[in-house]
Parts: C-alpha cells; structure tokens; sequence
C-alpha cells in the first residue's frame, strides 16, 4: 500500500455511515457519525461508475469550490475519501432545508423571520460572488439549516468561477423555477446576476409560501415571468431580442409587486424588485443587498437560533438536499431542470480501475481535518 492509498484508508476509519437518507442516479447521502466523537455527519456517496470517464464534473466541482469556500452560510465540506471506484464526501450534518420549512404550514413566519433568512442567503452568496464563484442552482432546497438556526448555501455541482467575463458558459443551469430570463433565452456570456434573480424568487417565495414564477416548460417559464413582471422593451432591457434564443412571447402590461405583496413594507419591495431587474448588469449584487434599507429598518432580523424551525420528530428526510442530485419523494417540474445525460452501463474491470486512478487524483490532503 502506496502513502496516498494509506492516508485515504485512514481517513475512511474516521467516519461510520449508519443510514442511508436519500438516493439518486449519481449519488447516495447517509447519515453517519465520527468515529471518535460520534458527533453527526452526512456522507455523499458519489457513484463514480455512472460516468464515462469515471468522475462526474458535479463531483469534481463540488470538492474544488466547498474545499475552497469557508463561510457561516455556506456548508463544510469536513473530508473527502475514496472507496473501491466511489468518491465519499464527508459533510456538517444539517437538520432540515428552507423548502420544508415553507412547506410546513404549522409554521408561522415573521417578517423578521423572513428578513433573516435573506440575510444570512445573501452572506452567503456574497462570499460565493466575492470569491468569483457562481452557485447557479440556488433554491430552497439547496439552501440548508442547521440546529442553531444558521441557514446554509449547498449543492455546488452547478458552480462554477467566472473571472473572465469573456468566457461562455452554458445557459441549461438553474433549476427552472428559479432561472432568470437572460438564460432563458440563450445567453452564454453572463456573471453573478443570475444567482441574484434565483434570490428574488426564494425572496418572493418565503412570502406567498408557494413558489412565484413555476413554469411548466421553458416557453411557459417566460410566459410565467412576463405576465407577473410584465414584458421588457428595448428600453428596459437593452439587447435582449438579439439573444441566441430569443422568441417573442407575447406583450403583458407592467404591474406593481404591491398588487401581490400586498402585506410587504416598501423596503422589502425594493430590494425584492431590485433581484428582478429584467437588465442583469442592473439586478442588485448581493454586495448591495446586505447594505439596503431593507436590512436596517424595524423589525430587525430575527436571531437564527429563534427562527421557526420543523422539529427532528418531524424531520423524515433531514439529509437529502446536502446532495441536488438526490431526488425527494415527490418531486415535481421545479426540481431539477435539465440534469446530466444519465449513463447506465455495467463496469468493466478496466472501467473501475481509471476510476480509482481518477478519483486517487482529487488532492484530498488539501481537505482540512476535522477537529477534534
């Protein structure tokens, strides 16, 4: 046994897996637990076989930025270790996510609560933005909250950094519910607006307690979107009819988010209205965000540790959003729009070998250990 082979194999003595809380075609998450101090963990099993060339870029990216990302509001990635032809992401426990608190009508939120809960997300983001990443799935589920209340960014399998503004990336990112028009129709050049836009709609959400915009297929998204924002000019957004994709979807009249929002102050209304900026270079960054009037006017934001929260006895699935490819019971349209082209195939010999060799690759003494 080579040095790398026996730092991997006592990094896997470190962690017990004890259950397994939720499954998709990429991935497993179980609920484990340290070893020495028992303390709780979720461990994201990587399916490295379902993949042509042995490792998913989700799994890849996911390391590179949580390893690189250390932040109160965005999750931790604790340790990572190889397994036969798996890679295992050993990650903080978390207790619920932000969609199931929305969900749980037994729950009661203040505009404090919903102010905090924004605060802590646009944190968050702004060190993810700050530190040239973009999230590009943000969403309730991916938002995570832990037992003191502190709302977590996770999922990075999207991510990706965008130092250069010359360089074209995908548009077929962000789950549909939550992405902005500028992908919607073709854009490839674009920055840390699109995750301002996926904001606005969390942001709009904690308030009506369903989602805003839930489009039935990228035509109806657009439509969702102009009918409640109303349909862009030229002069609004300029530009945007010579997009790769662009198609006229019909004219709707501008109408004031008051006429929704009915019970919002005049602040919350502006910031939110800001996130929805139909001009990406004109949306607010999330840099601003934590500066707006929003944040410093009555009431104050409530302390996390006092926000509503599901208890664990209610709790069914506490783990599974740690992992955006791990599908929830019930999912529906908004979940995840346009995930990878699924491989299923049976492992050769050959096949499991490179992706030992792969995943041995991933520099996993660059994972800090956990603290005793």
């Amino acid at each position: 046994m080579d040095a790398v082979e026996k730092a991997n194999s006592e990094r896997q003595k470190r962690w017990i897996k004890e259950r397994k809380v939720g499954e998709g075609t990429y991935a497993v998450v179980y609920q484990g637990k340290e070893a020495a101090t028992g303390r709780k963990v979720a461990i994201k099993k990587i399916k490295v076989g379902q993949f042509k060339d042995g490792l998913d870029m989700s799994a890849i990216r996911e390391v590179k930025y949580l390893r690189e990302l250390k932040h109160q509001n965005v999750i931790e990635l604790l340790d990572v270790f190889s397994n036969k032809a798996n890679l295992n992401l050993v990650l903080e426990f978390l207790e619920s996510d932000l969609e199931m608190i929305i969900k749980d009508r037994s729950l009661v939120f203040l505009p404090a609560d919903i102010k905090s809960w924004m605060a802590m997300t646009f944190r968050g983001i702004e060190f993810c933005h700050r530190n040239f990443v973009l999230h590009r799935d943000l969403k309730p589920n991916n938002l995570l909250i832990a037992a003191d209340g502190q709302l977590k960014v996770a999922d990075f399998g999207l991510a990706r950094d965008f130092a250069d503004p010359g360089y074209k990336m995908t548009c077929q990112v962000i789950t549909r519910w939550y992405r902005p028009p500028e992908l919607l129709f073709g854009c490839r050049y674009y920055s840390s607006a699109v995750d301002m836009w996926s904001i606005g709609c969390i942001f709009a959400e904690l308030m009506l307690r369903t989602p805003y915009l839930p489009g039935e297929s990228d035509m109806d998204q657009l439509k969702t979107i102009l009918r409640a924002l109303g349909t862009p000019t030229e002069e609004d957004w300029p530009g945007h009819t010579k997009l790769p994709d662009y198609v006229p979807v019909g004219q709707f009249p501008k109408t004031s988010l008051r006429d929704l929002f009915t019970a919002a102050s005049a602040d919350c209304l502006n910031l939110l209205g800001k996130c929805m900026v139909y001009e990406p270079r004109k949306r607010i960054s999330a840099k601003q965000a934590l500066s707006h009037p929003y944040f410093f006017a009555l009431p104050y934001p409530t302390h996390p540790s006092k926000l509503p929260k599901i208890s664990t006895a209610q709790s069914s699935r506490p783990l599974e959003e740690v992992d955006g490819n791990v599908e929830p019971a019930g999912s529906g349209p908004g979940v995840k729009a346009n995930p990878p082209n699924k491989l299923k195939r049976k492992m050769s010999s050959a096949d499991q070998a490179k992706s030992r060799i792969i995943a041995r690759k991933l520099d996993f003494g660059q994972v800090a250990p956990p603290s005793s």
